[in-house]
């Protein structure tokens, strides 16, 4: 390994991002298993939300220098959680930016990575740092960032946490708080689009049933590649799964052994070791999930269930892995991007089937849905449609708040429409 700068740039060009970079893959992974175990998930989030802006090449470039900024003084400087800042802990990152350590402040704009001439590899450009000062007449003048160029970070980072606070990563905003109440409080209005969309995306009743009878036939249809989308939707829905808890990453590798019989009661339920903040959960199975393991562990050539400790993959990949540490294996588990690229086929086959059938503005809402909207979905499912109680949903989705649980409390517009049109002004007329 080369010489690398002072502080890693995590998020090379829009065009390179998905492909990894083994120089960030070991940092981030050095992080996740001494001082920040979340690191790596972070960094998923991240990748998916720059991926969001990527029709826009100077919004893309902005996001990415404050993310990699941002992320650097958490894991590395403030050494905390991102699910952890707090509208003061955020001020000492302001106080940070305004007052960087001298080695991180180049005074010529330089690219984040570069290639190596010889064998064309990606590398952190030894030169770059995360601050750019300003020379006069050839002498480096004292270090300043303007209020304008602050606020501009504080509406970047508040478009990101709203992004966390939809994947249910974090449960608060305190970059907005700052544009709010702080010293920014007079240009709140500056904000980046998208802000205020805090709408909680679920499909619809009839969205959902072409989702599921999409999958049906894609599995009918090509057994060898669909039968595993037909499973991976089943339980992230049944389950409110988030991507990162079936996924695979270091650390942490899905196994069948996560279904598990309870000895006292009999009932199956789905074990989560590992998720958001390190908590671990046990969700309810559904006899209609059971139906749908046995199918698909069938297919698999498996027994009906799985026995205690069975650590077959949960979901195998069908070509063998071109690279990383799974590099030649068949049956590794999937990572994030491999899982999202299967739900995003779903996604599409089934708008494209929804707009033949005459529901284009229902395709088109599936276009926009992201894989967690399946977790979205499951959860307001239960509460709306299925009338589980909120406590027993709240348990399976590992919300800290019944509060949180609540916000799936709703009917849709048409419905409030119609239970509104006709009601009188005056009951006794």
């Amino acid at each position: 390994m080369g010489e690398l700068p002072p502080v890693l740039p995590l998020f090379d060009t829009v065009q390179l991002l998905e492909d990894g970079n083994p120089h960030i893959n070991q940092h981030l992974t050095r992080l996740s298993l001494t001082s920040q175990q979340d690191a790596t998930l972070v960094y998923e989030y991240a990748v998916d939300w720059l991926l969001e802006q990527r029709h826009s090449e100077n919004n893309y470039k902005a996001y990415r220098s404050e993310l990699t900024t941002f992320l650097h003084w958490c894991f590395d400087v403030e050494q905390i959680a991102v699910s952890d800042i707090t509208r003061r802990i955020l001020g000492r990152y302001l106080d940070y930016c305004e007052n960087p350590p001298v080695a991180l402040i180049a005074y010529r704009n330089v690219a984040q990575f570069i290639a190596i001439k010889e064998t064309g590899e990606r590398v952190p450009n030894p030169l770059w740092r995360p601050f750019l000062g300003k020379k006069q007449d050839g002498r480096e003048l004292p270090y300043r960032i303007s209020e304008k160029a602050l606020r501009t970070k504080l509406a970047i980072l508040s478009a990101f946490f709203i992004y966390l606070i939809n994947e249910e990563y974090s449960e608060r905003n305190p970059a907005a708080i700052l544009l709010k109440l702080g010293r920014f409080r007079d240009a709140a209005q500056n904000s980046v689009a998208g802000e205020d969309n805090e709408d909680l995306k679920a499909f619809t009743e009839l969205q959902w049933s072409y989702i599921m009878g999409t999958a049906e036939k894609m599995a009918l249809e090509d057994p060898e590649f669909h039968e595993r989308t037909l499973f991976l939707v089943s339980l992230m829905y049944s389950c409110y799964l988030r991507i990162s808890e079936v996924a695979a990453r270091p650390g942490f590798s899905p196994s069948m052994g996560q279904f598990r019989r309870d000895q006292k009661t009999g009932v199956w339920g789905f074990y989560i070791p590992r998720s958001k903040g390190g908590k671990r959960r046990t969700v309810a199975v559904s006899d209609s999930l059971l139906n749908a393991l046995r199918r698909y562990r069938a297919w698999l050539g498996l027994s009906a269930l799985p026995m205690v400790g069975d650590d077959t993959p949960l979901f195998v990949r069908h070509r063998v892995a071109q690279r990383g540490r799974d590099s030649g294996m068949l049956n590794a588990n999937l990572g994030i991007r491999q899982l999202r690229e299967v739900i995003n086929e779903l996604f599409v086959r089934t708008a494209s089937a929804m707009e033949e059938d005459g529901f284009t503005h229902d395709g088109a809402e599936v276009r926009q849905m992201t894989p967690h909207s399946l977790r979205h979905t499951g959860i307001s499912h239960d509460i709306n449609l299925n009338q589980r109680p909120l406590s027993h949903v709240q348990a399976d989705a590992g919300h800290d708040s019944i509060d949180t649980t609540s916000q799936y409390l709703h009917t849709s517009r048409v419905e409030r429409h119609q239970s509104a049109r006709n009601k009188p002004m005056d009951r006794l007329r």
